[in-house]
């Protein structure tokens, strides 16, 4: 019974944190940004990516969704990193940190409720955007809907705001200054964009590397991993990605490289918060 009552109670300030930093999210509109560009961004693609398949003979939702997760991959990791890279040192520096964690409420509870707050408020949007441009496409333009498509993107693009979200965290709890971590933030997501095909390929020329260490270095990306993982759903061969795309379809097949694609920014953002849970427990929280 006392076992009980004391997950209750974590549960029980879980929920509270959790509605506490929701507030805070709805106050500073950062939802209403989200939503905002997450819908900019179906309406444009919508527009023309139907448009062309009218004219040119595409396939109508599957070019549109093709095009905007590619589009995607490289501003969600930007939106989580910039979402959570000043949470924990921003409420360090205005002493809403020291006033929470005087309350009877334990420091790995208050950082799981910021982390998945902050996490669900990005992903939640993107999966319904998904979602509805599946079904306004199949209205508007006369097509079906891709519905497999679209639940492979919804899973792949939330794993990747998930590893993103969490990286953000711990940068936030290592770096104490709120105009640093903005620093950091911008480094890890040029660090993510810059290390895809053309920056790998120019590793592998610049500095004689092995095959083998850039295409390990690709995958070790989780930016990446979701990339290929989207670009299989569409182009088994992955013809697109030249000679790299022909190694990587032929060692793992559609099916392992979705697996890769959802293990992987999982894993990593896993690790990325055990990382923050360690040092905000043991560091100088205030």
């Amino acid at each position: 019974m006392t076992a009980w009552l004391a997950h209750w109670r974590d549960w029980r300030d879980f929920l509270a944190v959790a509605r506490l930093d929701l507030a805070e999210v709805l106050r500073s509109r950062w939802l209403v940004i989200c939503l905002g560009f997450y819908a900019a961004l179906a309406a444009a693609f919508l527009l023309v990516g139907l448009r062309e398949s009218n004219v040119l003979g595409f396939t109508g939702m599957n070019r549109v969704l093709f095009s905007m997760t590619h589009a995607l991959v490289l501003l969600l990791p930007l939106f989580g990193l910039a979402f959570t890279g000043q949470v924990i040192n921003r409420a360090r520096a205005e002493g809403a940190l020291e006033w929470l964690l005087s309350q009877p409420l334990r420091p790995g509870r208050y950082l799981a409720a910021i982390t998945a707050s902050r996490s669900l408020a990005l992903a939640l949007p993107l999966v319904a955007m998904l979602f509805c441009i599946g079904a306004l496409g199949a209205w508007a333009g006369g097509q079906p809907a891709a519905w497999s498509l679209i639940a492979r993107s919804a899973a792949l693009c939330t794993a990747l705001l998930w590893a993103a979200s969490a990286l953000g965290i711990a940068i936030s709890v290592h770096v104490q200054s709120p105009a640093r971590a903005m620093i950091y933030v911008i480094a890890a997501w040029a660090l993510g964009v810059a290390l895809l095909d053309f920056g790998v390929i120019g590793l592998l020329l610049s500095w004689r590397m092995e095959p083998r260490a850039v295409f390990a270095l690709a995958l070790a990306n989780p930016v990446e991993a979701v990339r290929i993982a989207l670009l299989s759903a569409l182009e088994p061969e992955l013809a697109v990605l030249g000679p790299v795309g022909f190694w990587v379809a032929n060692r793992l097949g559609p099916g392992m490289s979705l697996a890769l694609g959802l293990a992987w920014p999982v894993l990593f953002g896993a690790l990325a918060f055990a990382l923050a849970l360690h040092r905000f427990r043991r560091g100088d929280l205030v």
